[in-house]
């Protein structure tokens, strides 16, 4: 593979040459694209992006739909191959939080949909020219916002392609042919998803919209499915799996939050010839990760350790004893950076985790903003959750502080439930796994946790369940 491949269009353009007529991006009973097409496509729209004024750093917002994953690939590509910087964002956003966003990059233009794709690729003639570099700005990811605004986050080509394989034999993924996911266009999984659809073996196949039912139709036809924490236990719980032959599938990987270990061997269990693979990362440090096939000798770890690629640290950034709990850093050879902001120092990301590492092992305590201070103890909400996804009575769970006037902060869990359950049963259930200042105070039960596109828990909503008598049913 020629130097030229270290951008994402040059990506494309040699895997056009190695599978023109193999299907790249398969929207399940909706579109299919081959990488012939989306090479050419993608000529096409870049073409009628120049002639639109588009030039070598241009932002252009892409506004797409779970239904339109192909017409996505080709817009992302086409901006890309123009030179310009392509900033994903889901089709559903109210528009005006679609509007800050857009004007939070700059961008000088937005391509919406299949219909806006189709119009420039109609328009233009197909062009050798890629106007890519690979130090060149590629795109921008909106943070999910989970503790506040998102925040913009720009990666070069070079960033985006990390790893890429410079040879046929050397894909990824190499036990399939298509790989199934069903993450939101604009999220950080989703645009993993695209570029692995560029670097591995497999075809891409993704549903317009996540369902357990839609997921588990196409499972047996898969060697690989990819899936947030919360879709595998819509999924488990479903019942969707009964009765499918699932022995195809060799590989389960979850990403986007650590994986509840009762969570992990359940997947284990619905597939048996699968490995259950965590994988650790963040929009800010990616494509650094910690990735790991599930041990249950080891249920709580979430990855393992490359050189150079995690540290531990205190507050003030000094290395800590191998071990010692501490700020969680990645690392990435081609950093990426906040917009209108130098890029992380040396590659080094903080992730805003606490955890540990201990044999090269990486075990999370919590998020430092979930973190509870209670008394004289700062408890990890994230032990909790683990321990109440054990409830067999319990589908879903999240643990917060809330106000109190001697403690500072008491614990409190929101749950979805499938069956009954209230507060002196949960803390019973608990006594034995935690400590008693790791028991929570309060409960509520709830019909489903808010969680934003990526999959993740907006602890910051869940204070509310406590405060209105409709929010739920507190105990």
């Amino acid at each position: 593979m020629s130097a030229v491949a270290r951008t994402v269009p040059g990506l494309l353009s040699w895997r056009c040459s190695l599978h023109p007529d193999r299907i790249a991006v398969e929207v399940h009973g909706v579109a299919s694209l081959t990488f012939a097409q989306w090479d050419r496509d993608a000529a096409r729209v870049a073409d009628a992006l120049r002639h639109r004024g588009v030039r070598p750093g241009t932002t252009v917002g892409l506004v797409f739909s779970g239904g339109d994953w192909t017409g996505f690939a080709v817009a992302y590509c086409g901006v890309q191959r123009a030179g310009a910087v392509a900033v994903p964002l889901p089709g559903d956003l109210p528009p005006a939080r679609l509007d800050r966003l857009l004007a939070a990059c700059s961008a000088s233009m937005t391509v919406r949909g299949a219909d806006g794709v189709g119009e420039l690729a109609e328009r233009g003639e197909f062009d050798d020219r890629d106007d890519s570099r690979p130090d060149g700005m590629a795109q921008i990811l909106f943070t999910s916002g989970t503790t506040g605004q998102p925040k913009g986050v720009a990666a070069t080509h070079a960033n985006l392609t990390t790893g890429a394989p410079a040879h046929p034999r050397r894909m990824a993924l190499g036990h399939s042919e298509r790989f199934l996911h069903a993450f939101p266009i604009g999220t950080n999984a989703a645009q993993t998803m695209l570029l692995n659809s560029l670097t591995a073996k497999p075809s891409a196949l993704t549903v317009a919209q996540f369902t357990p039912r839609r997921m588990a139709r196409l499972l047996p036809h898969v060697g690989t499915v990819f899936v947030v924490p919360s879709m595998a236990v819509e999924l488990l719980d479903s019942q969707a799996l009964q009765g499918l032959d699932l022995s195809g599938v060799h590989l389960v990987g979850s990403t986007a939050a650590a994986l509840p270990p009762v969570v992990a061997l359940r997947l284990a269990e619905a597939f048996p010839h699968a490995a259950i693979v965590n994988y650790y990362t963040s929009t800010e440090a990616a494509p650094a990760q910690a990735s790991m096939v599930f041990d249950p000798a080891r249920p709580d770890a979430v990855g393992r350790s490359q050189p150079g690629t995690i540290r531990i640290t205190d507050d003030t950034g000094a290395p800590v004893a191998d071990g010692a709990v501490g700020q969680v850093w990645l690392r990435s050879p081609h950093p990426r950076h906040y917009l209108g902001e130098q890029a992380f120092r040396d590659g080094w990301v903080r992730m805003s985790d606490v955890g540990r590492l201990h044999d090269n092992f990486l075990y999370l305590s919590d998020r430092d903003s979930d973190i509870v201070k209670t008394g004289a103890h700062k408890v990890s909400t994230l032990e909790i959750e683990a321990a109440l996804f054990e409830h067999p009575a319990v589908v879903d769970a999240a643990v917060i502080g809330l106000p109190h006037p001697v403690l500072g902060a008491q614990l409190a869990a929101v749950v979805v439930a499938r069956a009954g359950i209230d507060l002196p049963a949960v803390r019973g259930f608990l006594a034995p796994k935690l400590a008693s200042h790791q028991l929570p105070s309060r409960l509520v039960v709830v019909d489903r946790l808010p969680r934003n596109d990526a999959g993740k828990v907006l602890k910051r909503q869940l204070g509310a369940f406590f405060q209105a008598p409709t929010g739920g049913d507190d105990t």
